[in-house]
């Protein structure tokens, strides 16, 4: 883990950056639409008032520890945010838990794939965080993030049926991953 600090990244159409405080309601607004919450494992709906000041802070502490780098996914032409892409980092065995969201706004125009495939080279590349194992999850009802994964190079690993409790209801979850040297990053 070489980062000492989080550098920006940057893509054809796309800004990743760390969170700032005056995110925070863009990041509630997008995140906290009941179909981006809906998919995803960890964003409740309602929204409630404070978490994404709560959700920025501890993203900030994280990279700050080195235990994970989430960034705000902003359009480099527009500059609006459009979601958040981010690391969950095991540093002892050199993996990660890849993560995204996008607002439904921004759905269809392959903003995650385009940020998924930032960040993974930053978690693989040497001068970075010279990873040796990034993985992800989805619900397996949320075909669009499985696609996702399968189009920056992750294999589909398995599913573990029931692992998640969505709302109260016991939910199957794929799982995906890729290793360094299995093939690179696009």
């Amino acid at each position: 883990m070489r980062v000492p600090g989080q550098p920006v990244l940057k893509t054809g159409r796309l800004l990743l950056r760390p969170l700032e405080p005056g995110d925070a309601a863009e990041v509630q607004r997008l995140a906290g639409h009941a179909a981006v919450a809906s998919t995803t494992r960890s964003i409740p709906h309602p929204y409630p008032d404070g978490a994404a000041e709560a959700f920025i802070a501890l993203t900030r502490a994280n990279a700050q520890q080195g235990l994970g780098y989430t960034y705000a996914v902003v359009d480099r032409a527009g500059g609006q945010l459009t979601g958040c892409v981010g690391l969950r980092l095991d540093p002892p065995d050199r993996r990660a838990e890849l993560g995204y969201w996008i607002g439904v706004p921004y759905w269809g125009r392959g903003v995650a794939t385009e940020a998924a495939t930032a960040i993974l080279r930053f978690a693989f590349a040497p001068e970075h965080l010279d990873l040796n194992r990034v993985f992800a999850t989805a619900l397996t009802r949320n075909p669009a993030s499985s696609r996702v994964m399968e189009k920056i190079g992750l294999l589909r690993e398995g599913t573990l049926r029931q692992h998640v409790v969505k709302d109260g209801v016991p939910e199957d979850l794929v799982f995906y991953g890729l290793v360094r040297g299995q093939h690179p990053p696009r």
